[in-house]
């Protein structure tokens, strides 16, 4: 279990990185993750279909008073809205704040199955939903209300800060996955911690990742990106796994804590 204090001395006293060795073992443990990366963008698919149905609902519903009755296209889309603006902007409020709260314990999800398969270990279907739980999902929530504030007070000041704050961000629910015992502020402060020391590498190997997931999505079809889409969490955790590390149980340690 790392402390804020340990967390942040460790990332004080991190290492020079290697641009290439990030890249090609991040290609390497994508040959182990990539069916997984799918059933991530899967998931995720699943999970915001609701939310585009009720996105739409307005739609349907001026399409509706359109075959009833004799307004115009703009009279029936005004009267809808006049009834349910209020109702309709509650529902699609509380629908993205959902849908972000279970999409980052999904991908804090992910980051611990690339740990397991990078070491081997057996995974299953379950353990994209370890954080799918209450005590979880509450502290998601904050830290993604976090997340959101930074972001819109970043995009306040001219936009610039933005590109700055977009790689401590990208840490958020990295550091969730492997420190889930840090309080918010902890996360945010690690999280800005590491994006700041290592803020260079982090954007360089992101961008690089994210244009090769592209390209071969795009060579595969065009729907390849469903199973490319992924690779770009794969540099973030290695140069977590780099700088921080991992404090792992052997098999006799895990017998005792089961046991107690």
């Amino acid at each position: 279990m790392n402390t804020i204090n340990s967390l942040l001395e460790k990332i004080e006293n991190a290492k020079a990185l290697d641009f290439g060795t990030i890249l090609n073992e991040s290609i390497e443990l994508f040959k182990k993750t990539w069916l997984q990366g799918f059933l991530l963008q899967l998931f995720t698919i699943i999970l915001v279909m609701p939310l585009i149905v009720v996105l739409y609902l307005p739609l349907i519903g001026v399409l509706i008073a359109q075959q009833e009755g004799d307004t115009s296209g703009f009279e029936s889309f005004n009267g809808f809205f006049v009834g349910m603006s209020l109702l309709y902007v509650l529902i699609v409020i509380v629908g993205v704040f959902v849908f972000a709260a279970i999409s980052v314990a999904l991908n804090a999800a992910f980051f611990r199955i690339m740990k397991k398969l990078d070491y081997n270990e057996a995974v299953t279907t379950s353990d994209f939903f370890f954080f799918v739980k209450a005590k979880h999902l509450s502290k998601i929530f904050v830290l993604m209300l976090a997340s959101f504030g930074i972001a819109i007070l970043a995009a306040l000041l001219c936009y610039f800060p933005i590109f700055y704050v977009i790689i401590p961000l990208s840490y958020f629910s990295l550091m969730y996955a492997f420190n889930p015992e840090l309080s918010v502020g902890e996360i945010v402060k690690a999280s800005f911690k590491l994006g700041h020391k290592k803020w260079l590498i982090t954007f360089g190997v992101i961008m690089v990742a994210s244009m090769l997931s592209q390209l071969v999505g795009f060579l595969l079809c065009g729907v390849g990106i469903f199973f490319t889409a992924s690779f770009v969490y794969h540099p973030t955790y290695f140069i977590y796994k780099k700088v921080i590390g991992f404090k792992r149980t052997d098999a006799i340690d895990e017998i005792g804590i089961l046991s107690e």
